[in-house]
């Protein structure tokens, strides 16, 4: 035996199968990690979805509360300044991707302009809950 290493023979060190197991638990938790984060980005987005659709449809309620008719298009809400700017869809990545939904026509004015009384985004694409974004 060695006096001077302890009572250890030979060269002291990793093994290649300690090194692979170390490797390998590093690889799972990355893969973990990389799941996370792109869970959150998608989460993400939908929240600015949600918030971009409610502050939408609320600026169509006070333009029908202040005007007793639904604007034409969302860019009359950006004219009448109750938007500031028609918000990017995070989904589709594009202002101009919004379905809108317009009101029924009235049967008895035939004068009668219909206008957009319900805003949607346009993507068809699944959300973390199961449902499309165009149906929120």
């Amino acid at each position: 035996m060695d006096k001077q290493h302890g009572g250890k023979t030979g060269n002291s060190g990793f093994t290649v199968i300690e090194l692979m197991v170390v490797l390998t638990i590093i690889g799972i938790l990355s893969a973990i990690g990389v799941n996370y984060h792109r869970k959150a980005i998608i989460q993400t987005k939908e929240a600015v979805l949600k918030e971009d659709l409610f502050q939408m449809r609320d600026a169509i309620e006070q333009y029908y509360a202040d005007k007793s008719k639904y604007p034409q298009d969302l860019q009359t809400l950006v004219d009448e300044g109750y938007l500031r700017k028609i918000p990017v869809d995070p989904i589709t990545k594009s202002a101009d991707t919004w379905e809108l939904v317009y009101e029924q026509p009235v049967d008895n004015d035939p004068d009668y302009e219909v206008g957009v009384d319900d805003v949607r985004s346009g993507s068809e694409k699944r959300a973390l809950d199961g449902t499309t974004y165009n149906e929120w």
